[in-house]
C-alpha cells in the first residue's frame, strides 16, 4: 500500500474558458506552488513523494516545478491526469456553461462525445500507477478520482482549493481516500 498525493494546481492567471487556453500561474499561484512544495518536501521520508507527475497544462507544470526542484527530479508529464476533455464541437466561449451544467449532475449524464463515467475510471487508474508520487492535476480530475475511489456518480464530490493536497492510498491497484485536500470557499467558474 503506497500513497499518492494529488495536488490541484495553484491559482492561474486566467479562468477556465477564458482567452488563454493554457494559462500559467499568477503571483498568488506561484506562492502557493512554493508553499505546497515546502510542505511535501518536509514530510517524513516514508511519506515524501519521490517523483513529480503533472498534467500537461502549464498551470500544473508551474505548480509542480518547485517540488521537483526541491527533490532534484524532473517533472514527468501524464496526459491522463489532465483537464476534463470537452466536446470537440464546443467553442471555448461555451466551455464554462457546459462545465457548470456538468457540475450539477452525474458523470453518466454529461453531454459530449465520450463516456465521462469511464473517464473517471481512467483518471483513477492513472493515479493508482503513481504510488509514492506527487501528482499535479485539476479540480475536475480530482473530483473524478474521488468519485471513482468512493463509487459515487456525482460530478461535484468536493471543491479542492488551489494547491490543496488530497491523499489516496493505492490498495489492489485502486484508490482509497485517506484525506481530502482543503476545500475552496468559492466556485471554480
Amino acid at each position: 500500500m503506497g500513497r499518492v498525493h494529488v495536488i490541484r494546481h495553484g491559482k492561474p492567471a486566467s479562468t477556465w474558458g477564458g482567452h488563454d487556453d493554457d494559462p500559467g500561474l499568477d503571483e498568488t499561484g506561484r506562492e502557493q506552488a512554493r508553499a505546497v512544495a515546502a510542505l511535501l518536501a518536509s514530510l517524513p521520508a516514508e511519506q515524501r513523494p519521490v517523483r513529480v507527475i503533472s498534467s500537461p497544462l502549464r498551470r500544473c507544470r508551474e505548480t509542480a516545478a518547485p517540488l521537483a526542484d526541491l527533490l532534484g527530479v524532473a517533472v514527468e508529464i501524464e496526459p491522463a491526469v489532465g483537464e476534463i476533455p470537452t466536446p470537440a464541437a464546443l467553442s471555448p466561449e461555451a466551455r464554462p456553461a457546459w462545465l457548470k451544467q456538468a457540475f450539477a449532475g452525474d458523470w453518466a449524464d454529461i453531454q459530449g462525445d465520450r463516456d465521462y463515467l469511464a473517464w473517471t475510471v481512467e483518471v483513477a487508474e492513472a493515479l493508482a500507477r503513481y504510488e509514492g508520487c506527487a501528482v499535479f492535476s485539476h479540480f475536475v480530475a480530482l473530483n473524478a478520482a474521488l468519485a471513482a475511489a468512493q463509487g459515487t456518480r456525482a460530478v461535484m464530490a468536493f471543491r479542492p482549493d488551489h494547491a490543496s493536497v488530497t491523499v489516496f492510498e493505492v490498495v489492489d491497484n485502486r484508490l482509497r481516500l485517506v484525506e481530502k485536500g482543503k476545500e475552496a470557499s468559492t466556485g471554480v467558474l
